[in-house]
């Protein structure tokens, strides 16, 4: 590529935050935030694009995971960490104003710096989690081997887990995910059983993009991204009163295990979210997974790209 990506370890709040960028943001800055088991890696694709198109692009690896620092032991994973940590990211590169695009649990942190901070964000991009006003509960509408219950057992993800290295681990969830079904262990099975080694990689995910993310899991663990997202998503905030105040892209692929969690379509399809969303926008990607930005990035970069030119930045 003609620009290459360059990484810093940026002074945040106490830590050290991880920051992948790359374009020199002529018409912009464009704020990655990434799921689990993901990491800035997992906007390769889209970094690449949107400064090809005249923005900067930002990936931070989210506290506690990738390069970035771990928090404290005693400190609670909390969402409101999340938000924080753009404010301070933005700042700390004088970015008055951006585009901020969430996938999986980096959503939420992505609608929530929305709702805060209307005068430092220009639009916000959410893969594959809609928004919603008050925090997710599967407790009685999803079984007891559903993964994010079973995940936010402490200890139980710590036990299967540990039978394997972080290689192993990251390829039994990249297989996972990116699958149609919802991963349901039976009884006597934990997560981990659910695929082995004879299970193929998705198509458009390497060995070699794998072994970027095991090294970094290697480094990292799995004790934070145990914390968050899973045992902090009844901590996600309440807003039933929330009125976002600039414009929104949702974009669904159809064959996101997550559209079938109970409330989900509803949400995408049934008008939920218009109601908080005034300029709202959602598409949906026929073939797209879980891992839609990794798997189909063209069509991903298209929508992200069309959304970011529809709404300009004004220069003060």
């Amino acid at each position: 590529m003609a620009q290459e990506i360059e990484h810093t370890q940026l002074p945040v709040r106490g830590i050290n935050i991880h920051v992948a960028q790359v374009g020199k943001g002529e018409l912009g800055t464009v704020v990655f935030l990434h799921g689990f088991p993901e990491i800035w890696y997992s906007w390769r694709h889209q970094m690449v694009a949107a400064a090809a198109a005249g923005y900067r692009a930002i990936a931070p690896d989210c506290r506690g995971y990738g390069l970035s620092d771990q928090p404290p032991e005693s400190e609670e994973a909390s969402f409101d960490d999340l938000v924080a940590d753009v404010l301070a990211i933005l700042d700390a590169f004088s970015v008055p104003k951006a585009f901020v695009v969430g996938k999986d649990f980096g959503a939420v942190p992505a609608y929530e710096f929305a709702l805060r901070h209307p005068e430092r964000t220009r639009g916000v991009a959410c893969l594959g989690i809609p928004f919603s006003p008050v925090p997710f509960s599967f407790e009685t509408t999803m079984p007891e081997g559903f993964y994010i219950r079973r995940w936010g057992e402490p200890g139980r993800a710590e036990a299967d887990f540990g039978r394997y290295d972080a290689r192993r681990v990251v390829r039994t969830v990249y297989v996972l995910f990116s699958g149609a079904e919802v991963p349901i262990a039976e009884e006597g099975q934990e997560i981990m059983d659910l695929a082995d080694m004879s299970t193929p990689l998705p198509a458009w995910f390497t060995e070699e993009d794998l072994d970027v993310y095991s090294e970094l899991y290697e480094k990292s663990g799995f004790r934070y991204p145990l914390q968050m997202p899973y045992r902090s998503i009844h901590k996600m905030p309440n807003r039933l009163d929330a009125k976002f105040q600039v414009p929104v892209l949702m974009v669904m692929g159809e064959k996101d295990y997550c559209f079938k969690f109970p409330g989900f379509e509803a949400a995408l399809r049934g008008g939920v979210m218009e109601k908080f969303m005034p300029d709202l926008k959602i598409t949906f990607i026929p073939e797209g997974s879980h891992f839609v930005q990794e798997q189909l990035p063209e069509q991903v970069n298209q929508l992200l790209l069309g959304f970011f030119r529809d709404h300009p930045v004004v220069a003060a």
